[in-house]
């Protein structure tokens, strides 16, 4: 396995997740970054590095009284704080900085004290997509997923069953926005939004937030919290524009995260006891399982379907609900790393029994980013 050299030893969610209209954006960051901090026993004082995405470092620097060492505001999507969490990764190991706080914050749902789309266009994008109505994601996943369906036979039924077994891991879970059951037939009876995505195969709209804290792993025992190793990670980005994706039935940018999170860690997908994939719309899944190298291409829609995902299956994927089920603020890669954290620690509301290493995979604006992080509780 990698060498263990960095620790989350503060992890936490915003104290309400759902619908908060009383707190502006920036104030749930804060509430994130302070339970965080009270996770792992620190106080304000004690941070030298800060991270954060769709808002910029300084401001929330300057709101939590923080004066940083080093500072990162890369903002590629949702994935971006699993970029955070290598980038901190790295500056710790640099020695740029010492305890690196990285938040998340967003009035998804409620838009207070919040500027502008969540989504960041480029200006090719801008020029070549939108005047053509590819402007949101349930139209701009549309197109890789249709051509998925054809080439490898993907049924509407099939897609179905990905959202019906994540609300089973989200009955589990008493912050689970949805954990009434459902059935594929309630899945393709809910609203049609764009083919072939019915309500139910698109993510939750939410209000909430999340923080991590990372220090050098040797200081790792001297905190209240189980210590979390991040034991391998990746990143990469491919394009800003959907229809310009090398393969609309894989995502390079999956395959290059991926391949260096596994090497960078040394395991083997045997060694994955746990299994996080960014699951924004329902098909995100079943390219996050073959692009990682579970499966074979055309096979994720069968396996998720056979179970092998669900409560008590083989490989235990998104166990907080997922994006579709749990919540999702508009960038879900926060709350991705949070039940990745928990599994490890043992704590988490379906946890998986023996769980030793997780696996936490996300991607960013439509297969434009990737990040990948592997997190292990052994020493």
């Amino acid at each position: 396995m990698g060498q263990k050299t960095v620790a989350i030893v503060g992890a936490a969610e915003t104290t309400e997740l759902g619908k908060i209209p009383h707190m502006s954006q920036i104030q749930l960051h804060a509430d994130a970054a302070l339970n965080a901090l009270a996770d792992a026993g620190l106080t304000i004082k004690d941070i030298d590095g800060v991270a954060t995405a769709a808002h910029n470092p300084v401001e929330l620097a300057h709101y939590l009284g923080i004066t940083p060492t080093w500072a990162d505001g890369t903002s590629v999507g949702g994935c971006s704080f699993m970029l955070h969490v290598r980038h901190a990764m790295a500056a710790i190991e640099a020695g740029l900085c010492t305890t690196v706080l990285i938040t998340h914050g967003e009035s998804g749902r409620s838009w207070v004290g919040r500027h502008g789309p969540s989504l960041f266009p480029s200006e090719l994008q801008m020029q070549f997509e939108r005047p053509f109505g590819v402007s949101r994601p349930p139209n701009m996943f549309t197109i890789p997923v249709l051509r998925y369906m054809k080439d490898h036979d993907l049924s509407v039924e099939t897609l179905a069953m990905v959202s019906v077994i994540q609300r089973e891991w989200a009955a589990k879970n008493p912050r689970a926005s949805f954990k009434d059951p459902i059935t594929v037939d309630d899945v393709l009876n809910s609203k049609m939004i764009a083919y072939p995505f019915r309500l139910l195969m698109c993510c939750l709209v939410t209000d909430g937030g999340g923080a991590l804290i990372l220090t050098k792993a040797d200081r790792a025992k001297d905190f209240p919290t189980k210590p979390v190793y991040i034991l391998g990670s990746g990143e990469s980005v491919e394009s800003p524009m959907i229809s310009q994706m090398a393969d609309f039935t894989s995502s390079r940018a999956f395959k290059v995260s991926g391949t260096k999170a596994f090497e960078t860690s040394g395991i083997s997908h045997a060694d994955v006891d746990h299994l996080m994939i960014y699951d924004a719309f329902a098909h995100l899944p079943i390219y996050g399982l073959e692009d990682l190298g579970f499966v074979k291409p055309g096979e994720a829609g069968d396996f998720i379907a056979e179970r092998n995902t669900a409560p008590g299956g083989t490989l235990p994927l998104n166990t907080n609900g997922g994006g579709l089920s749990y919540m999702h603020s508009g960038m879900y890669g926060m709350y991705a790393l949070q039940e990745g954290v928990r599994q490890m620690r043992g704590i988490a509301p379906a946890q998986v029994e023996g769980a030793e290493i997780s696996v936490v995979h996300g991607v960013g604006g439509m297969f434009s980013a990737s990040g990948t992080i592997v997190l292990t509780n052994s020493e």
